[in-house]
């Protein structure tokens, strides 16, 4: 696991140095993931929500998004249910841990949260985050944060079950594509198998992550796919999903999350964009590669961030702009 060398070992004991002083002392741990969590970031928060309560912490987990909806094809994972809004998170914790956000800005309204904790813990594998948080435990080079999470829960020697399985399956299938993205090590594969060895039904929770669209997702499909634009000159294929069209279909902002896939599967995409409106008006801008094209360096240098192949950023600027300018980042 090369990934590992990234983490100091320091920062494993400061992680789990910080959680015993807040257990001692009877403080509360405040966990947070980023805005409209994918599988990786609720994975990953959910499991140490899990293994924090069973031994008897005061926890509370939440993600920073207005309007704050469980996502509905994240609904089966165990624990989601004690997940609490934002506004219910404390405004100073006394140790705050956050997943796979690599930036405070990713964490929406809890960013001020964790600029304020006594203790900031990170846990991510982004390598375009920025340098944030107290204890880091942060590698680039991981298939999905949920594998750093697995690791810490391995060093403390806390056994894997079948609900910690589902969280971190969940967190491990989902960004790495269904194990097809480069990111997928022979460390990916390993803890698939080891989470497997638990009897976790992988089918059944695949099937519920991707095969559980409503009726109103078929019609918005059909939206975004008329409105993309292929560039020839940059293998850049566009599109753009507004609120009227989540309206119009009857669906949440949620809804969005696999439409970019489906641009990326054009043979000549190189890069896939897809632009959402959020509720707020600002748009936000999902970037997918096939590999030939670092999205995660491009995303970042527009304030965003992500992978080599998976990424984001959020503009104010109108859509047409907005593809303009990754277009020309993108121009030879």
């Amino acid at each position: 696991m090369n990934w590992l060398e990234a983490v100091p070992d320091e920062s494993w004991s400061g992680a789990l140095a910080a959680l015993q002083r807040a257990r001692a002392s009877d403080q509360q741990v405040a966990l947070a993931c980023h805005v409209e969590p994918d599988g990786d970031a609720l994975g990953s928060m959910l499991a140490m929500y899990l293994v924090l309560r069973r031994a008897g912490f005061d926890v509370i987990a939440s993600w920073g998004s207005e309007p704050f909806t469980i996502p509905s094809s994240y609904a089966f994972l165990p624990a989601i249910e004690h997940v609490r809004p934002p506004d219910a998170f404390p405004a100073a914790p006394a140790v705050m841990v956050t997943f796979d956000a690599a930036s405070y800005d990713r964490l929406g309204v809890l960013a001020d949260a964790a600029r304020e904790a006594e203790t900031l813990i990170v846990f991510d594998h982004h390598a375009s985050g920025e340098d944030f948080g107290d204890v880091r435990l942060v590698a680039g080079g991981a298939a999905a944060t949920v594998m750093l999470v697995a690791e810490f829960l391995r060093r403390i020697g806390e056994p894997l079950d079948r609900d910690l399985a589902a969280c971190l399956y969940t967190g491990l299938v989902t960004d790495t594509g269904r194990f097809q993205y480069s990111s997928t090590d022979p460390s990916a594969m390993e803890l698939g198998g080891r989470l497997l060895e638990t009897g976790i039904e992988h089918e059944e929770l695949s099937r519920r992550i991707y095969e559980t669209h409503p009726f109103g997702y078929l019609g918005l499909l059909s939206v975004v796919t008329a409105r993309a634009q292929l560039d020839e000159s940059t293998g850049l294929l566009d599109s753009y999903v507004t609120q009227d069209d989540l309206a119009d279909n009857s669906l949440e902002f949620e809804h969005t999350e696999p439409l970019v896939d489906v641009l990326r599967s054009v043979e000549r995409a190189r890069v896939a964009l897809l632009l959402k409106e959020a509720a707020d008006g600002t748009w936000r801008v999902s970037l997918r590669s096939k590999g030939a094209v670092d999205v995660g360096a491009l995303a970042a240098a527009l304030g965003g961030g992500g992978h080599g192949f998976s990424a984001g950023f959020t503009s104010s600027d109108p859509p047409e702009e907005v593809v303009a300018t990754v277009r020309e980042r993108l121009t030879p």
